[in-house]
């Protein structure tokens, strides 16, 4: 079956895996949800992502948390959709949870976190948000 939105089927999968105590998702390959992924590795929400090369389609394998150890994040929403995009300037990019969350934003120069963006002085499309 193929999504209409395979962002939100990769953030709806490992979301379901975490709340289930999975420490790992293993998904379809593409390279936004690579980057998105990535991102949120180097945010400190997930702890590892690497992409196994196959045919006809590689897999990403994402490691959410160590054996034992808790979940890194409480919550990853979906804020741009299909129906609904959002897009933001550099001043009124969302804030998640007085700075202890994050927001993904598409720019110009690829995504990033709100925190990069606003260094950059970019706006874009409002991707996700996580705490």
């Amino acid at each position: 079956m193929v999504s209409t939105d395979p962002i939100a089927d990769m953030l709806t999968r490992i979301r379901n895996a975490a709340k289930v105590g999975k420490n790992e998702v293993r998904l379809p390959h593409s390279k936004i949800k690579e980057t998105i992924a990535k991102e949120l590795a180097k945010n400190g929400f997930l702890k590892n992502v690497t992409v196994e090369k196959g045919t006809p389609r590689g897999e990403i394998v994402i490691t959410i948390n160590e054996e034992g150890h808790n979940v890194r994040f409480t919550e990853i929403t979906r804020m741009s959709t299909p129906g609904r995009r959002m897009y933001t300037n550099v001043k009124d990019i969302p804030r998640v949870k007085s700075g202890r969350g994050i927001v993904l934003i598409s720019t110009s120069k690829g995504v990033m976190s709100s925190f990069e963006a606003t260094k950059q002085r970019l706006g874009g499309e409002v991707i996700c948000k996580v705490y």
